[in-house]
């Protein structure tokens, strides 16, 4: 994803006349976003950080709003229901807006059609992580010792359907490998077994396992994206080991409800550019684990098509149902 600036700069500029801001400049109120998940989530850290530098372009704070449950799903279908003026905004996650569709029968609304997008924010990838006690030191030794005894090699995710279970389930069919599948319900717990060696192998977010990894209690075999972690430079990527054409990340991304006025996106598309291209707002995104991006509206609801597509298929290919 790349900044087009001049692009959207055109489109505000055009569209200031229209009618999405016929009644004066926006924004002239703070604005409301709410985040589907809890408070201190990789998607709130993440958000605030960006939020907090835009707010300084649009001259009006943005107040967020943490609404947690069902996978992310209350939160992001409460945004697609919301009136369409530009102070209800979405920043939400990979799970709700390209995976969810196809691991629940039901989730409240359509990613691709109830929302218009501003851009993508970060992405978030996950890394393969062993117990620094056991002998496994290279992907190479991970799937020669799957393959060796099918089903014996245990790895946990935060629950079914959730981006560590998703990039183990693609990593297994990838690699025509079997382990076993451990969900937990909280990370700490999941982290905590990993490190006692309850676990063997975990396909976890950065940030969730980095001070275990600094500190020498787990050990990083390959990061799951197709650059190495600003983080974590020493480790390889999975393509470098062996594994190419094999990603596995989670992301975030900016959206608002559909019919939202095109001049409103474009003025929210602009300031996020703004921010993003301030150094140390990169620095903060960078320092939790994740890795700045920026895309056009368009590109970002390709994105997320290609996304659901890829995942989709996966969780059929598997077939993973919710806990």
């Amino acid at each position: 994803m790349t900044i087009h600036r001049r692009a959207a700069l055109a489109m505000l500029g055009a569209g200031l006349a229209g009618p999405g801001l016929a009644q004066g400049p926006y924004p002239d109120r703070p604005i409301r976003v709410i985040v589907p998940f809890a408070a201190g989530s990789a998607s709130d850290i993440v958000g605030r950080i960006v939020l907090e530098t835009m707010a300084d372009d649009l001259g009006h704070r943005f107040v967020v709003e943490n609404q947690a449950g069902a996978s992310g799903n209350l939160g992001t279908a409460a945004v697609a229901r919301a009136e369409p003026d530009g102070y209800t905004i979405l920043v939400s996650a990979s799970g709700p807006l390209a995976v969810n569709q196809s691991l629940f029968p039901r989730i409240g609304y359509d990613p691709l059609v109830d929302f218009e997008p501003i851009s993508l924010i970060a992405t978030l990838p996950n890394i393969i992580v062993v117990n620094a006690d056991q002998p496994l030191r290279s992907v190479a030794d991970l799937i020669e010792a799957a393959r060796k005894e099918p089903g014996k090699l245990n790895y946990g995710s935060i629950g079914n359907g959730s981006s560590q279970h998703l990039a183990a389930a693609y990593f297994e069919q990838v690699t025509g490998t079997r382990m076993a599948h451990v969900p937990y319900r909280v990370t700490g717990q999941l982290v905590s077994d990993l490190v006692g060696g309850q676990l063997q192998v975990s396909f976890q977010l950065i940030p969730n396992v980095l001070g275990q990894i600094q500190g020498g209690q787990l050990r990083p075999l390959a990061v799951t994206a197709n650059k190495r972690s600003e983080v974590l430079p020493q480790v390889p990527t999975v393509a470098e080991v062996g594994l190419a054409g094999y990603e596995a990340y989670g992301w975030f991304a900016m959206l608002a409800p559909k019919n939202t006025p095109a001049p409103i996106i474009a003025r929210l598309h602009v300031a996020y550019l703004k921010a993003m291209s301030n150094p140390a707002t990169g620095r903060r995104i960078v320092e939790v684990g994740a890795e700045p991006a920026t895309s056009t509206p368009a590109e970002l609801r390709l994105f997320m098509q290609a996304e659901a597509t890829k995942w989709g298929n996966i969780i059929r290919a598997n077939g993973i149902k919710p806990n």
